[in-house]
């Protein structure tokens, strides 16, 4: 038998499904206790796991070696000793990434780093960083297929300035280094010593750059590497302000203060073979 509200049959089940509802409702225990009642263990392991390490604690830790290219090709005539020290054959430099991977080396991204020295997180066994200085359209060409063989992620320090220029990468290629799980970061716009910077040249040299290369990833730009290796104190604090959370030095000593705007990396000159380069690291990062 069906019943008829002011000949509406379609008020009478809404008025049903409402008296329903209220019924289960009512059923149910209290939700608000179990949502304010806090959970003291997992707040404890939140704040322990995003508490940021002092200096003290990160100097500690051991080191993760950090490797450092220019240039990758052949080398050309009575070249200086000076050049040899940053050209890299590219025979020599894939013998070298083939010894890391053979010995069971795994490269880490500057998150990754950072989130070790900050906060204990784990690295794998054998931890290395692969990083790239100045944009030269070699490390496009014949670094990247070459880390893609052994899955290695390298680290490529950006000088804005030569985008496009004739042996430098253009803007689609650091594009597409990013896209494939590189990270891109800042290393100027012209290469200038960060000790010679006056006034305007921190939105010249760091604040432009960094927002010029974020427009072309999509991704921000929070690391950054001393031109040169040259570093200071006085530069610290600037590259605080404008969201730098860690910088690359070369090999000089760490800061004890600041060790994460003074991570080491160690340069391997051209004339260096797969075993020098092994050995070389071992002793820089003993750790």
């Amino acid at each position: 038998m069906a019943i008829i509200v002011n000949g509406n049959m379609k008020n009478v089940f809404i008025f049903f499904a409402v008296i329903l509802l209220a019924y289960a409702c009512r059923q149910k225990a209290p939700l608000i206790p179990e949502l304010v009642t806090p959970n003291t263990a997992m707040i404890q392991s939140i704040v322990a796991e995003n508490a940021v390490a002092d200096a003290a604690t990160i100097m500690e830790r051991p080191e993760v070696p950090v490797l450092c290219y220019h240039q990758i090709r052949e080398w050309r005539g009575n070249e200086s000793r000076g050049v040899k020290d940053v050209v890299v054959p590219p025979a020599v430099f894939k013998s070298q990434l083939q010894l890391l991977a053979d010995s069971g080396y795994q490269t880490v991204l500057p998150d990754d780093l950072y989130a070790y020295l900050t906060t204990g997180k784990p690295l794998p066994a054998k931890p290395i960083m692969l990083t790239y200085d100045d944009s030269d359209l070699d490390q496009y060409k014949i670094a990247a297929p070459e880390m893609k063989k052994h899955g290695f992620k390298g680290v490529f320090f950006i000088m804005t300035v030569s985008l496009g220029r004739s042996i430098y990468m253009n803007r689609a290629q650091v594009k597409e280094l990013s896209d494939e799980g590189h990270v891109i970061a800042s290393h100027t716009w012209d290469h200038k010593n960060v000790k010679k910077y006056k006034e305007d040249d921190w939105e010249t040299q760091i604040v432009k750059p960094a927002r010029q290369l974020e427009e072309i990833t999509g991704r921000p730009v929070q690391y950054f590497a001393y031109p040169f290796g040259a570093w200071n104190k006085e530069a610290i604090p600037e590259l605080k302000k404008y969201n730098i959370k860690a910088a690359f030095q070369l090999s000089t000593k760490r800061d004890s203060t600041e060790p994460l705007y003074t991570i080491r990396r160690m340069i391997v000159p051209g004339d260096w073979s797969a075993a020098t380069m092994y050995r070389a690291m071992k002793r820089t990062f003993k750790g």
